[in-house]
């Protein structure tokens, strides 16, 4: 996507003239009256008003905070579209595409949070695109790329700063892993929008914090998008890996962009993608070995294997599993960054399960979705994926009552979850019981679900 020239707000200066207005003068002004009207939040300064008059456009309530301003400083009445201030318009593909340079970077996933958090009907109906993945990764690995110089004026950005949203993130993962995405979007969002943003457009730092900066804003980013992906928001999700992937880009973060690349990769899987899943994961290899990262290279090596699995390749997915193995075991002892730190032993064998549970293979199956549950019990979302898969291993093996004991308990613990991933891991283990739906146990089950689950729907067919 090209650029978009930001036109500046004639509108606004003529009346700024009109009214004598300085941009300090307009600038206090509206924190002042933004108190009266219940919007006491507002930090607003010179430089404020100077994107505004580049352009820019504030959020709601602050159009309308200052065509009141006008209407009570000149005797008329003064509307948002007399500001030059109506509702902007964004481009439908806005986040589709990777920013081809840093200052496109900064604009583009602004924009991308600031339409969200004013929820867009735009965003909040987007579909998944099935070519923009291939797309962004290869721009990622070939693609032009201008780096351009540090902005040399501006908010001084500090280790602070970047320390500040690393412990934000780290708060939003544990809740959300222990929640569900849908109690952490609009927090994630809004501190995107209204906190990081500014840092992005306005903020300077030194060469050795920059990379730093822009790793930490790509792995949040790569946290709404994740949130996103488990509501079910695969369109959503889509465009916040892709800006998250260019931010990874901006900070030189070759192991990020793997973990990016990767999480491509599992979305395109769930959205039955299955051969661009393949792709991306080999396009995360890349990243990883760059990087010089094992453990993230054992992630992109499964998750290969399983785009191999739900194709029905057993030859090629084996032979990605031993690739994995092999890369895990020269991972031992190796550092790991924080946003990698769940991958243990148990996520391995989780991911390995889901690997021979699409190759129908109860058995094996069943072997990895056991190991998989000595995991970290924080996890709490996790642990009830891993208990739905030990069920449909034991479906697959006609193991009706201990499947039906699993499910019911991947059913209770998911009562207190926003998951829709969640959802679809126990609609999965309940349709593997389906040729058993004459039985006591499993007619039980399913009506437990229904009752428990009102959403949950068992019957119907995965894409």
């Amino acid at each position: 996507m090209a650029s978009r020239n930001i036109e500046p707000n004639r509108r606004l200066a003529k009346l700024m003239e009109e009214a004598g207005f300085s941009n300090k003068g307009l600038a206090s002004r509206v924190v002042r009256l933004g108190k009266v009207r219940g919007a006491p939040h507002l930090r607003y300064n010179h430089s404020s008003v100077a994107r505004w008059l580049r352009g820019e456009q504030p959020r709601r309530p602050v159009p309308q905070i200052i065509a009141e301003i006008f209407t009570i400083e000149l005797g008329r009445r003064i509307t948002a579209a007399d500001i030059g201030m109506s509702a902007p318009v964004v481009p439908p593909d806005i986040g589709l595409e990777l920013p081809t340079s840093r200052s496109a970077c900064v604009q583009v996933a602004s924009q991308l949070w600031r339409a969200d958090a004013e929820q867009q009907r735009l965003l909040v109906d987007a579909d998944f695109d099935p070519t923009a993945f291939a797309s962004a990764a290869l721009g990622w690995l070939v693609g032009p790329w201008d780096s351009q110089p540090t902005p040399a004026a501006g908010r001084r950005i500090g280790t602070a700063d970047v320390e500040e949203i690393r412990q934000v993130t780290n708060a939003f993962r544990i809740l959300d892993n222990r929640l569900g995405g849908g109690h952490v979007r609009g927090p994630v969002v809004e501190y995107l929008n209204t906190h990081v943003a500014p840092l992005l457009r306005d903020g300077r730092c030194t060469e050795e914090v920059r990379p730093q900066f822009f790793a930490a804003v790509a792995d949040l980013t790569k946290l709404a998008a994740w949130l996103y992906h488990d509501m079910d928001k695969q369109g959503l999700a889509q465009r916040y890996l892709i800006q998250a992937l260019a931010l990874a880009k901006v900070a030189d973060d070759y192991g990020l962009a793997g973990e990016i690349l990767a999480a491509m990769s599992q979305q395109a899987q769930y959205v039955a993608q299955s051969r661009r899943a393949v792709e991306l994961a080999r396009a995360a290899q890349s990243a990883a070995q760059r990087a010089g990262m094992p453990v993230l290279l054992t992630e992109c090596q499964v998750m290969e294997a399983h785009g191999y699995a739900a194709q029905q390749e057993a030859r090629a997915c084996a032979l990605a599993l031993t690739r994995a193995e092999k890369s895990y075991e020269r991972a031992a002892d190796t550092e790991m960054p924080a946003w990698l730190d769940y991958f243990d032993e148990a996520y391995f064998a989780a991911k390995i399960a889901h690997c021979f549970r699409e190759l129908g293979r109860g058995e094996e199956t069943e072997q990895y979705a056991l190991r998989s549950l000595d995991m970290d019990p924080s996890y709490r979302r996790g642990k009830t994926f891993n208990i739905a898969v030990l069920g449909t291993a034991l479906a697959l093996q006609g193991k009706v009552d201990e499947a039906c004991a699993h499910v019911r308990t991947a059913i209770d613990m998911a009562v207190a979850l926003t998951s829709s991933r969640v959802y679809r891991y126990i609609g999965d283990a309940c349709r593997a019981l389906s040729p058993y739906a004459a039985e006591p146990d499993v007619r039980e089950l399913m009506e437990y679900a229904e009752d428990r689950l009102p959403d949950l729907r068992v019957r119907e067919e995965r894409p």
